[in-house]
């Protein structure tokens, strides 16, 4: 085990210090008398400003302090982080008296049940993950039926009848996305060629290297590939890029509308469509739940049944097609279509 010295643990003394005071400061009640201090929200990679994952996350919050009064704390993991970091920014919020406490991403699963433990009278949630814990909600969703209808709008709109999926990190659940994607491009356009690749076999960095999925993307593009849909947090930022200095290149978004995102603006023209994850309805929804006093806890999945995932329309670029692709979503409610979770 390593060893800490006194002055380490004088300055990690002196920095819970000034965290707490710090958060008393943005609190929407007093601190004292274990007032709830509003929510805790830990973002994955990225942070709040990704446009993509963590940004949906902080629209629900957002939404929460305008419509129910509830402040945040929001803090940021690092590339490459270990547990005991993941467990520390938790357990900080919470014994800062924040409630609910969200872990953004999968990484966050194993710290919230052991954090969850330690304090039993506070909700914890993880998104794209399952946890264990009677004070946990696990937010997962349908990415892969969400994926199928982009891969479907993908092949109805290739010229080359060559598309490319890029993954941040090849885990589980960046497969659901590939998985999906790859069966609806081929039941749209059977003889369309499908190149998927990864940024990193195993390092959340994936999620968080533009520059990777720019280089990726050129590559796909120079091979005749003009659909490109990208699952890679803010990386997915450098895919979009590079398509759209590509004259009739699309790029599909992934868990936000990126066609919206005001820092993507100038990429726009290039933005067919993206695959919306519904995190800031789930996050509002668990601190709601908390504010009435019946906090949610277990596993709550959002499909494309009840609108968890869905199809972005913005920019009108998928109008052409949109009774093709309403049929195909009508399949896969109806359960006519079952969308593969693994490639």
């Amino acid at each position: 085990m390593r060893r800490v010295s006194t002055i380490t643990v004088a300055s990690i003394a002196t920095a819970a210090l000034a965290f707490t005071l710090t958060a008393c400061g943005e609190s929407s009640t007093e601190s004292g008398g274990g007032k709830n201090k509003g929510l805790g929200l830990a973002f994955d990679v990225g942070g709040r400003d990704d446009h993509s994952f963590n940004e949906s996350a902080a629209r629900g919050a957002d939404r929460a302090e305008k419509e129910l009064g509830i402040k945040n704390k929001m803090m940021t993991a690092k590339n490459s982080e270990t547990e005991a970091e993941r467990e520390q920014r938790l357990n900080s919020l919470a014994e800062a008296g924040y409630n609910p406490v969200i872990g953004v991403g999968f990484n966050y699963q194993k710290s919230v049940e052991k954090v969850a433990k330690d304090h039993p009278d506070t909700t914890f949630a993880v998104v794209d993950s399952v946890a264990a814990g009677k004070n946990v909600e696990s937010i997962t969703f349908g990415e892969h039926e969400g994926s199928y209808l982009a891969g479907y709008a993908a092949a109805l709109k290739s010229k080359t009848h060559k598309v490319g999926f890029i993954g941040g990190v090849n885990n589980a659940l960046i497969q659901k996305f590939q998985a999906g994607y790859e069966q609806g491009v081929k039941a749209a356009d059977p003889k369309a060629q499908v190149v998927s690749q990864y940024l990193y076999p195993n390092n959340d960095k994936g999620f968080n290297d533009p520059a990777a999925a720019k280089d990726k993307a050129k590559g796909m593009l120079d091979s005749g590939i003009d659909v490109i849909y990208t699952a890679a947090g803010l990386s997915g930022n450098g895919s979009i890029e590079a398509i759209a200095g590509k004259k009739d290149a699309w790029a599909i978004g992934v868990d936000s509308d990126q066609y919206q995102q005001p820092g993507l603006e100038k990429y726009k023209d290039h933005i067919l469509t993206s695959v919306v994850k519904n995190v800031d309805v789930a996050v509002f929804d668990l601190i709601k739940s908390v504010k009435d006093g019946k906090p949610i806890t277990g596993q709550k999945t959002y499909l494309l049944k009840d609108g968890g995932v869905s199809l972005a329309t913005s920019g009108g670029f998928i109008d052409d097609i949109k009774d093709k692709l309403d049929a195909a979503k009508k399949d896969v409610v109806d359960g006519k279509v079952k969308v593969k979770t693994q490639p």
